[in-house]
């Protein structure tokens, strides 16, 4: 073999190591592109189901302000560990705080946080709770959906008082609130949530509704 050859194949080798590099390149690059329209899309998706359900969790014939715009994002890290960004919707009627919708995840789900909607009037009642986008298991945990089933219409007209505290809980754990078959992890994760945010609301209700619209996400004290 004389040094042509030799040098040929260090070419040919040269060259199929740099169509590889470029294949990796590439590859990675489109998936990086799919994961970011993926991940907005999701976003996208989310964001019209809230909007879509805050008028199922405050009728519109309550409140004479834009729902969707009297809001502000904020994290609590004493009542919400992790730093997860709560958004709090404001309804008022003539300037009159009526209530008001929490936005939060139940960070206990079986196959991650579970995003929810909690309605809350000031009175401290619910008026509601729905779920915008969760990764449970479907036919086991999808019960949370209103499409599923109507587990998730029984926390309306609920507080702290109805139940009690021990009454906060799935009826696995003595609570009165039922879990599904085969899966108690993910309603259990729902109650736990929608009662931190009754206790949230409760403790915080004057000053959630004196902050100012439209802030950029901020530390709560």
């Amino acid at each position: 073999m004389d040094n042509r050859q030799l040098g040929g194949g260090a070419v040919g080798a040269w060259r199929s190591a740099v169509a590889l590099g470029l294949v990796a390149v590439i590859g990675t690059g489109l998936l990086a592109t799919v994961n970011q329209l993926t991940r907005e899309r999701i976003r996208e998706q989310e964001r019209r189901a809230v909007l879509q359900q805050l008028g199922q969790l405050i009728q519109p014939d309550r409140y004479d302000n834009a729902l969707h715009d009297d809001q502000f994002t904020f994290s609590d890290t004493a009542w919400f560990p992790g730093g997860q960004p709560i958004t709090i919707f404001r309804a008022r009627k003539q300037g009159v705080p009526v209530a008001a919708v929490m936005k939060l995840a139940a960070t206990e789900g079986y196959s991650g946080p579970i995003q929810l909607l909690i309605g809350i009037n000031m009175d401290g009642s619910l008026t509601g709770v729905r779920v915008t986008s969760h990764k449970e298991t479907p036919g086991l945990g999808d019960g949370i959906e209103t499409q599923k089933s109507d587990w998730i219409l029984g926390f309306a007209g609920r507080s702290l008082q109805n139940p009690d505290g021990p009454g906060w809980a799935v009826t696995k754990d003595g609570g009165d609130f039922d879990q599904f078959t085969g899966a108690t992890i993910t309603p259990r994760a729902i109650v736990k949530a929608v009662r931190l945010a009754l206790e949230y609301f409760s403790a915080n209700r004057d000053e959630l509704f004196e902050h100012a619209s439209g802030l950029p996400e901020m530390e709560s004290k």
